[in-house]
């Protein structure tokens, strides 16, 4: 057998060594680089886990009040509200969660796509050695063709052999990690629904809760029944929500101006002797107009900002929060219900004087707990959004007649 040109056959074989030598690192690199997708959802993630602590935190200290307090009533109140800042922890499990197992997802394609890459090079080359090996080795001798033919192929034979074990090694792996993956969709699949038997429970023992504490709440206010008529008249009489607002406004500080009245003074012993009202006693004198504490009422994401345009064209006055279905929702601060009730187009809602002339409006609830005249405490549970996919649950703040960019009190 002299030297020359290697045959076709043995061509074609070293062909199929040399081709699959060619890994596609561009396309894996790109299948293990994370989208956007995966990318919102490990921001999702984060958010959701942020709010999860912060309402342990809540509930922790609320639970550590209602341990100290003295008297039932108030106890039962705490507990009511460290209740729903438990919930709303496990809404946001929820939601780290779900966004957990959709990043598990996202992984699992793309991992799915960098092992079909890391298989059809192996394939080709099992196929090729496959052929090879059913050569038989005497017929390799007498076969006709250059002996570089068979150098040719015990170079790259010598050479594809660590190339074999690498990508076999590295494929081994992404198996192990396909293995783990599906472990930890599995364990986040069961904790999901473990967090979802939870926070059924926590709501059926919340609105238990809050049943007792309308009974009391009835018992203490003999006057609510009027006080409630009258919101609802209020509202009844007014165009839009604008006006129903200025209503409750008006209501409001003459109600602040009637509180700051002197009571009756006894007369003095001697004639002159009484003490003249200084300016801070007397009706209609400003009190200081800080803002109160605040805190978003509501687990879920600001969809819509303050002062954003709609796609109606209308100035956004508050914030609107996409949330859960049923989510729980507390008072955004302390203050007084001022109008608690449906309103046209705004499903159930509900306003809560702050006092100084702070005013917050909550809209499409599903339920509304709290009634006219309850005096509320920050992170008091006030009802529940509706039961629908995604509701809105709308804050706004008011001071006076002006609207408050919210987000800058958070805290």
């Amino acid at each position: 057998m002299g030297e020359g040109k290697p045959n076709i056959r043995s061509a074609g074989l070293i062909a199929a060594f040399a081709a699959a030598l060619l890994v596609p690192a561009a396309l894996i690199a790109q299948s293990a680089a994370p989208g956007l997708t995966l990318a919102q959802q490990r921001t999702a993630l984060a958010r959701a886990t942020a709010q999860a602590n912060d309402a342990r935190k809540r509930s922790e200290q609320l639970e550590s009040r209602a341990t100290l307090a003295a008297a039932a009533a108030d106890r039962t109140r705490d507990q009511a509200a460290a209740l729903a800042a438990r919930i709303q922890q496990s809404e946001a499990d929820l939601r780290a969660g779900e966004a957990r197992i959709a990043i598990i997802a996202a992984q699992q394609r793309a991992q799915a796509h960098r092992i079909a890459l890391r298989q059809e090079p192996i394939a080709r080359l099992t196929a090729a050695l496959q052929q090879l090996a059913r050569r038989s080795p005497i017929l390799a001798l007498v076969e006709s063709g250059p002996v570089s033919d068979a150098v040719h192929r015990r170079i790259v034979l010598s050479q594809m052999l660590p190339v074999v074990l690498a990508r076999t090694r590295d494929l081994r792996a992404e198996l192990a990690q396909s293995a783990q993956l599906r472990r930890n969709e599995e364990q986040a699949a069961a904790d999901l629904r473990q967090t979802r038997i939870g926070l059924d429970e926590q709501r059926k023992s919340l609105a238990t809760m809050e049943q007792r504490l309308r009974i009391a709440a009835r018992q203490l206010h003999e006057t609510a029944g009027a006080e409630t008529e009258r919101a609802l008249a209020m509202g009844e009489q007014a165009r839009d929500m604008g006006d129903l607002m200025g209503r409750i406004e008006e209501a409001g500080t003459v109600r602040e101006a009637l509180l700051r009245l002197p009571g009756p003074t006894l007369r003095p012993a001697q004639p002159g002797a009484a003490a003249l009202p200084v300016a801070a006693d007397l009706p209609g004198t400003p009190a200081a107009a800080r803002p109160p504490a605040y805190r978003l009422p509501v687990i879920g994401d600001v969809v819509t900002g303050f002062g954003e345009i709609s796609p109606g064209g209308m100035r956004s006055r508050g914030l609107a929060i996409a949330t859960a279905s049923s989510a729980a929702v507390v008072a955004p601060a302390a203050g007084r219900v001022a109008f608690a009730g449906p309103f046209r187009g705004y499903g159930q809602i509900l306003i809560i004087e702050h006092g100084n002339g702070w005013t917050s409006l909550i809209a499409n609830l599903g339920r509304v707990s709290a009634s006219v005249g309850d005096e509320l405490r920050q992170g008091d549970p006030i009802g529940s959004a509706a039961s629908i996919a995604r509701p809105r649950i709308m804050l706004e703040l008011r001071q006076g007649e002006q609207p408050v960019d919210i987000v800058g009190l958070l805290r």
